[in-house]
């Protein structure tokens, strides 16, 4: 897959002739430096961005071939996305953030689901806060909830922990990759820290928009 955007100073390459699979209940690091178009490789893989040349294949579907209102019911059904900063509606409470996603996709008991998904993380005694309320461990707290709430199969995380100190970004990775454990889905992972890459079970590494390397942990390439 490739991907161009166009924009004041006209059209960008921003990834070139990508080819990357991605095991079911794998957990795949994507690395490299700032501009090498990790993020727009994770959003092509979320739907949230179209491939200018290619496919892009998830679950059996081809989301390239999707509208939008497809796209965004694929990820409601399948994926859990977090982001950098936190996307929390800020009118709604923690307990409202987390179930209204539910509510929208007509699934039963969504406020009993993201009780408990919130008491998962620590936050079962902050339901009824606002994000205001709450520190930004908290917030990510509950946007962890939220994307882990409708039991999807693939986490796509990009730089969860970069507007976190280290303890607070340590403990999010923790809860992060226990939800991923708890529900058996596929993560995908952006991040700049080394630590984070070397607990997933496969890292890639992008350099100027296209796969530099590609490595799984030494005691799984051994096997």
């Amino acid at each position: 897959m490739s991907l161009s955007l166009a924009g004041n100073a006209g059209v960008v390459d921003i990834l070139h002739d990508i080819t990357l699979e991605v095991a079911a209940k794998d957990t795949l690091g994507l690395v490299g430096p700032s501009g090498s178009g990790k993020s727009s490789l994770l959003m092509l893989m979320g739907g949230l961005e179209r491939a200018t040349s290619g496919e892009v294949e998830a679950l059996g579907h081809d989301l390239t071939t999707m509208d939008e209102d497809a796209l965004a019911r694929f990820r409601r059904s399948h994926m859990g996305v977090v982001f950098q900063s936190f996307h929390l509606i800020p009118t709604m409470t923690a307990l409202e953030n987390v179930a209204t996603p539910l509510e929208l996709a007509g699934q039963a008991g969504a406020f009993d689901r993201a009780a408990a998904e919130l008491d998962a993380v620590g936050l079962g005694h902050r339901t009824g806060h606002y994000p205001a309320q709450m520190s930004g461990g908290e917030q990510q707290r509950v946007a962890l909830a939220r994307a882990a709430a409708p039991r999807p199969d693939i986490l796509l995380a990009d730089e969860p922990t970069g507007n976190l100190d280290q303890a607070t970004g340590e403990a999010i990775m923790d809860l992060l990759f226990g939800l991923r454990d708890r529900h058996g889905a596929t993560l995908v992972l952006v991040t700049h820290s080394p630590r984070l890459a070397d607990r997933c079970d496969r890292v890639v590494r992008l350099v100027d928009g296209r796969l530099d390397t590609d490595s799984r942990r030494a005691a799984e390439a051994a096997e």
